[in-house]
């Protein structure tokens, strides 16, 4: 399920991205690098997964599917929160500049 979640925000980022390629303002490719990084390192874990426990790999228990989804959210949550700071850090509009520059009248 870690590696699905990833993959489905790593394609959707990266459409978006796309889609916004001149304008890149709001660093959107850093988050496609994020999202891809991660699949590429659950695909590595599935194969590596897949041959310790051969056809035993298709059928994980509920229990287990559970446990991966909720990986699979923390790993974008994670991934959105360090998009974020680079996003403030960057601050390619000058928004987070001006509200600590803003004189008080």
């Amino acid at each position: 399920m870690t590696l699905l979640i990833t993959v489905f925000a790593a394609v959707i980022s990266t459409v978006i991205w796309y889609r916004r390629d001149p304008k890149d303002d709001m660093k959107v490719g850093v988050l496609c690098w994020l999202f891809w990084g991660a699949s590429i390192m659950w695909l590595v874990d599935a194969i590596f997964e897949y041959k310790e426990l051969g056809a035993e790999y298709f059928s994980p228990s509920l229990k287990d599917m559970l446990n991966d989804s909720f990986l699979g959210l923390s790993v974008i949550a994670l991934a959105l929160i360090i998009w974020l700071v680079v996003l403030l850090i960057k601050d390619p509009r000058g928004r987070v500049r001006r509200a600590l520059f803003k004189k008080a009248d």
